[in-house]
């Protein structure tokens, strides 16, 4: 008997519709001599602007096997952020779920427009009515396109997706992966990844409701997809209760997750939290934003020791990886580097900084191989110091080589002279239960330069008020890290992978002042 026969088939499923791995790879691999038939075979970039849903999946995968480069961006985008990038990329064909073609505009003329018809379930779970939606008869559908072809006989070596920064920041920058040496198949970095950071083994069932359109959850959940006789479970959206049930019913093994969700489901009420068994959970990783030491002890406590949390960009990878011991060891560390990587924390004039003197963080992972910026050599020029490549994060290194990231370089207040970092002061008003939300930013201030802003979402049953949130703070950060304006908010404007879109919040106070820090 064989590893495969004491499990059962393994699968790929949205919770809609369900595929044998199998099938999948059938559809996948007919998928791939669709896009050739389109045009879009090796290094042809194409544009995918969907929700999650097994289809996207197919389509990844059948791009993999096609050596078509995927451009995946965001489906909230507004009809100019999809032409920008759709310009920058060079991508002409553009598949999209057909209700969303509409939100996009004239962001779609003059390029080639395949629809995808999302399925009841996950239109009604976006509150969009199947019967109403304007779909439209111009538009080829996928599945037809897809049904028309016989699997490819030969494939090709997969390429990276061209990956979009989010933006939170500044405008979107593309990010082209640049293999070392001789092009190689980047599927074989997925295996690694499967293997030296998922730790997938047959019979594992990999779940997201993370959207896939992100580096991250993209990368692992492809990682999923080439694993032989692992399941690949994916979320259309997260719902803190429903994402519970769901590893309940499906015995789910390994899990992706962000911070921001692992804080909703810790909101929920603990009679809810406990209706569910999430005993199955061998192996859960976190990446996008850092998380409180606190918020790692409560979900550790909740399901024990099975947590790891990964610092990574979409420039460099998956850059480091720590375990739930060795965070209840060293509170605050993103833990040490992978894949042979290396990191430096350098000064503003490049030198190196000693253990636990807080720099800008650069680090090197050729494991993935390096990168450029789509169409900004000069961008891409200055973020590399001595063969190292910064995001714009600041941290330090203790002395066994554990890295500590203290905030975004972006972020950081600078009020009287003394450096403030938002990340701190978010990860204890985040244990208020009265706050559901929060983020911290810094806003113009005469006297001392920048001043502390807190903007609050605050948790149902709550009157907001700031002398609650000040109470709390008491006796746990210096006075000097308390908010001085305290904004209250219906929602925060988070994207789905939890980062907060700062600029917005940031705005209404920096745009009279001649200056913006």
């Amino acid at each position: 008997m064989s590893v495969a026969d004491s499990f059962e088939p393994a699968f790929v499923t949205d919770f809609e519709t369900r595929l044998s791995c199998k099938d999948f790879e059938t559809r996948a691999s007919q998928g791939a001599a669709a896009l050739k038939a389109l045009g879009a075979g090796e290094d042809v970039p194409v544009a995918i602007i969907m929700r999650n849903d097994l289809t996207q999946l197919e389509i990844m995968r059948a791009a993999a096997l096609s050596g078509t480069v995927i451009v995946a961006q965001n489906w909230h985008a507004a009809g100019d952020e999809v032409a920008d990038i759709c310009d920058d990329s060079g991508a002409d064909i553009v598949i999209i779920h057909r209700d969303l073609i509409e939100n996009v505009g004239t962001a779609l003329e003059g390029r080639q427009v395949i629809g995808v018809r999302p399925n009841n379930t996950l239109c009604l779970a976006f509150g969009i009515d199947p019967e109403q939606a304007n779909y439209g008869d111009q538009y080829p559908e996928w599945d037809a396109l897809l049904q028309a072809q016989d699997p490819i006989t030969q494939r090709s070596a997969m390429r990276p997706l061209l990956r979009y920064t989010s933006g939170s920041t500044g405008k979107p920058k593309g990010v082209r992966r640049l293999q070392p040496g001789v092009r190689k198949n980047f599927e074989d970095v997925l295996h690694r990844v499967a293997d030296e950071m998922l730790q997938l083994k047959p019979g594992a069932k990999f779940f997201t409701a993370a959207p896939i359109y992100h580096s991250a959850p993209s990368t692992l959940t492809s990682a999923a997809l080439v694993t032989p006789e692992v399941s690949t479970l994916v979320a259309p959206r997260f719902d803190p209760e429903g994402f519970l049930a769901a590893i309940e019913a499906e015995q789910v093994t390994h899990i992706y997750l962000v911070p921001t969700m692992m804080n909703r489901m810790l909101k929920l009420p603990e009679e809810v939290r406990n209706r569910y068994d999430v005993s199955s959970v061998e192996f859960c990783v976190s990446t996008g934003s850092p998380w409180s030491h606190e918020l790692k002890v409560a979900m550790i406590d909740w399901w024990g020791p099975v947590f790891w949390e990964s610092y990574g960009a979409t420039e460099i990878g998956f850059m480091t990886m720590v375990s739930s011991a060795e965070a209840l060891e060293r509170p605050g560390t993103a833990g040490r580097m992978q894949l042979g990587g290396s990191v430096l924390i350098l000064d503003s004039e490049g030198q190196e900084r000693p253990p636990g003197e807080v720099g800008e963080i650069y680090a090197r992972l050729d494991a993935f191989g390096g990168f450029d910026y789509s169409n900004d050599p000069d961008a891409r020029a200055g973020v590399e110091k001595h063969g190292h490549y910064s995001v714009g994060d600041l941290g330090w290194l203790d002395q066994d080589g554990y890295l500590f990231i203290t905030d975004r370089k972006k972020d950081m207040i600078i009020s009287g002279g003394a450096n403030i970092f938002p990340a701190e002061i978010e990860g204890v008003l985040l244990r208020a239960p009265f706050i559901y939300d929060v983020a911290v930013f810094g806003a113009p201030d005469p006297e001392f330069g920048e001043q502390v802003v807190a903007a609050i979402q605050p948790a149902d049953g709550w009157a907001p008020n700031a002398r609650d949130v000040l109470e709390f703070l008491d006796g746990k950060l210096a006075r000097f890290k308390f908010p001085r304006i305290v904004d209250f908010h219906a929602a925060l404007p988070r994207e789905d992978s939890g980062k907060v879109f700062k600029p917005r919040l940031r705005e209404p106070y920096w745009k009279d002042e001649t200056r913006q820090i």
